[in-house]
């Protein structure tokens, strides 16, 4: 079918979900294949699909639409580094996002029975961050800015109390199911709440030297250098 489009050529192409019904490395190989043709033919292509990662690993520019509403348009490391709501922030990056209620007080996000104190460095360019001040927040921290804290010994940062719940040993890295005191928030994207188990409200990417176990309660180092803050009711990005 991309054949017959090709020598047709088009001033676009409308690909909708083509990998969808092949297997796991046959995709990875596939979308290498199109992109390569896209760049080659250098026709504007529109690609649909429910994959995240196609999204991000084949797109210039990617279209996040929630129900038919359309979220937030960017480039594919804008909407990693900068959700403009915490529906993009969950369904963007795997495992996704974590998102906590806290409230803001005295420069510190308290939780239940911890606190993470925020550097000044938080507030600038969020302006609208103070005004949060003794109202609850929705908290967001990326699985690879938590770390296992007794391998961070030459680095400053601040830590939680945590209780692994069960790990997925991947070679490369440790997928680590966590449960911290602290009320987790929904993103609204279905597909993120099956990053967490029954027991677990947290995900963290360990480097593969971790000698953690499941049960193991531990102190969970937060690079609070890559926070992100999203309001209560309409989970916009502050």
């Amino acid at each position: 079918a991309m054949g017959r489009a090709m020598v047709r050529e088009p001033a676009a192409f409308l690909m909708d979900e083509p990998l969808s019904n092949l297997d796991a490395k046959l995709r990875v190989q596939m979308r290498a294949e199109i992109t390569s043709l896209q760049k080659q033919l250098g026709v504007t292509t529109i690609y649909v699909t429910h994959d995240q990662i196609e999204a991000m690993t084949m797109g210039d520019r990617v279209a996040v639409l929630k129900g038919g509403v359309l979220q937030q348009v960017d480039t594919p490391k804008r909407l990693y580094e900068s959700p403009v709501n915490a529906f993009v922030a969950g369904f963007i990056g795997s495992p996704s996002m974590n998102l906590f209620e806290a409230t803001l007080k005295g420069g510190e996000l308290i939780f239940r029975d911890f606190a993470i104190r925020l550097q000044d460095a938080a507030f600038v360019g969020r302006p609208a961050l103070r005004s949060y001040e003794g109202r609850k927040i929705v908290f967001g921290i990326r699985p690879e800015d938590l770390y296992d804290s007794s391998l961070e010994s030459g680095r400053k940062y601040q830590t939680i109390p945590a209780k692994v719940t069960s790990i997925e040993e991947l070679g490369s890295e440790h997928i680590v199911h966590l449960n911290i005191d602290a009320v987790r928030v929904d993103s609204g994207d279905p597909d993120a709440v099956e990053d967490y188990g029954l027991a677990s409200n947290a995900v963290a990417r360990f480097e593969p030297t971790s000698a953690i176990h499941s049960g193991s309660e531990i102190r969970l180092a937060v690079d609070d250098t890559k926070l992100h803050f999203f309001d209560p009711e309409t989970h916009l990005a502050i």
